[in-house]
């Protein structure tokens, strides 16, 4: 049994590796290493965009949220689809071309060439908040990998996180950018291949139809409504719910930083098609994964967040369910590779370069991104290591924290004229703090509100007035 699985790991992990070394050329130069040249064809971007968004998050925190607390929360899903169309329409063309025009291979850079800031602390300031919530971000999937390994091979969690962060470091080494968005391209295909699978076998093979799933949701007393009630307090929850999570898409570097790499700006729309798509088919099936585990686990499970894992357990051969199980090794290593790649290229591109050598190389630069690589890997592991929170809980204080400290300066870099330095350091500053802090206070308020909204509200305010009372407007991209 033990062979099967190994044998069935191996093999995906060959795959992945052939199409790692296939892109290994690639990279020739520190543009090629961060942002590969700008020279990906629509599919890879749209791919890389959305199959480095999604994580262990979407086979085992999102499922398990619907098992417990039924399909209200499939507004998370609404939300996280509508603001990334929007993020499609509105931020990725002009990202694409501002980067350019200001020669930027991060959005640090961009930031500092936008702001116009000639001190380095904006560079600084972005960096710590990147630091900050990445590495929370990267510690939650090596938490669903060593759920993942602990449950497949019955080991403890620290080995299965040990054998995590082992498989995902290499990848990074055999190359960059463009290798990530080759290997995203494959696993993103392969992960929503497996969400559709699983339900509509599971359906159609051991319940021959949703009825049990009905019966079962109504034993348990768990609520199949997206509209519990047409009160203007459910109306308030699904905004809430939505923009909880949906607002984050415009702060994440991880996915903004794929839109910077397309070839050609006339593009983009074809890669939100196909990215579109993809999202909107991976994230219903993944809905239909948790409704359809509320029959399958009638008596419960004693970690909800492993739903999807012992179904496909309980279903399938040991060979097979592992292969099908390394949909969670897709979607987590496409993640944590690419912000391991952001993390990396920051502290390479902003603190060595800008601070410490001004004239470094091309391929000192590289070298120095790898080394971060395993910096930042060994702290990742570290906050995995102490098992704090839920993937779930874990992910939505990164994302919270992410997209409150760089969506309302990147929004406002991009769109208006007047915002300025002093509104960008107030803003960066505000947004993060806010997010940062908002969890330990939320409950002296009514209202419960995602720490990224309060966070993202404020962040735009600060921008606003501290741009207002200084004085010089930096010019804008349009």
């Amino acid at each position: 049994m033990i062979f099967s699985k190994v044998l069935a790991i191996v093999i995906y992990i060959f795959l992945l590796s052939l199409v790692a070394l296939f892109s290994y050329k690639k990279n020739q130069t520190s543009s090629d290493y961060i942002i590969g040249g700008r020279s990906l064809n629509f599919w890879l971007t749209a791919l890389a965009a959305h199959a480095s968004d999604m994580s262990s998050w979407l086979l085992m925190a999102y499922p398990a949220v619907i098992f417990t607390q039924g399909l209200f929360n499939f507004w998370i899903s609404v939300g996280l689809c509508l603001f990334m169309y929007l993020n499609w329409k509105f931020i990725a063309p002009k990202i694409r071309v501002a980067t350019e025009r200001y020669n930027s291979m991060t959005l640090s850079s961009f930031f500092e060439s936008r702001y116009s800031d000639t001190s380095g602390l904006l560079r600084v300031i972005t960096a710590v908040m990147l630091f900050l919530f990445y590495t929370i971000y990267i510690s939650a999937g090596l938490m669903g990998l060593g759920f993942l390994i602990e449950s497949l091979f019955g080991l403890s969690y620290i080995p299965s996180i040990s054998i995590g962060i082992a498989v995902v470091i290499p990848y990074l080494f055999i190359g960059g950018y463009t290798t990530l968005a080759w290997t995203d391209l494959f696993q993103g295909l392969f992960l929503m291949a497996v969400c559709i699978f699983v339900p509509f076998y599971v359906i159609i093979s051991n319940y021959h139809g949703i009825t049990p799933i009905l019966e079962a949701a109504k034993d348990k007393a768990i609520s199949l409504s997206l509209f519990p009630s047409l009160s203007l307090k459910t109306f308030l929850s699904i905004l809430i719910v939505m923009c909880g999570w949906g607002l984050g898409y415009f702060g994440q570097p991880h996915i903004i930083t794929k839109f910077m790499g397309i070839k050609k700006t006339s593009e983009m729309k074809k890669a939100m098609i196909v990215g579109m798509s993809w999202q909107m088919i991976t994230l219903i099936c993944a809905t239909l994964i948790g409704l359809v585990a509320i029959a399958f686990h009638k008596n419960g499970i004693e970690n909800p967040q492993l739903v999807f894992v012992e179904m496909v357990n309980s279903i399938f051969s040991p060979m097979i369910a592992t292969f099908i199980l390394c949909g969670i090794f897709a979607a987590t290593i496409s993640t944590m590779d690419s912000q391991i790649l952001v993390l990396s290229s920051s502290l390479a591109e902003d603190f060595y370069k800008r601070v410490l050598h001004k004239n470094a190389s091309s391929e000192r630069i590289v070298f120095v991104s790898r080394i971060s690589i395993f910096i930042v890997a060994i702290l990742a592991y570290l906050i995995a290591f102490k098992k704090f929170s839920t993937i779930f809980d874990l992910v939505s204080y990164a994302w919270s924290g992410l997209g409150a400290t760089f969506g309302p300066i990147l929004i406002m870099g991009l769109y208006s004229k007047k915002a300025n330095k002093a509104g960008a350091f107030a803003g960066i500053l505000t947004g993060g703090i806010t997010a940062a802090i908002w969890p330990y206070f939320d409950h002296l308020f009514s209202l419960k509100l995602p720490s990224i909204i309060p966070g993202f509200v404020l962040s735009i305010l600060a921008i606003y007035l501290f741009s207002k009372i200084s004085t010089k407007p930096c010019q804008t991209t349009n």
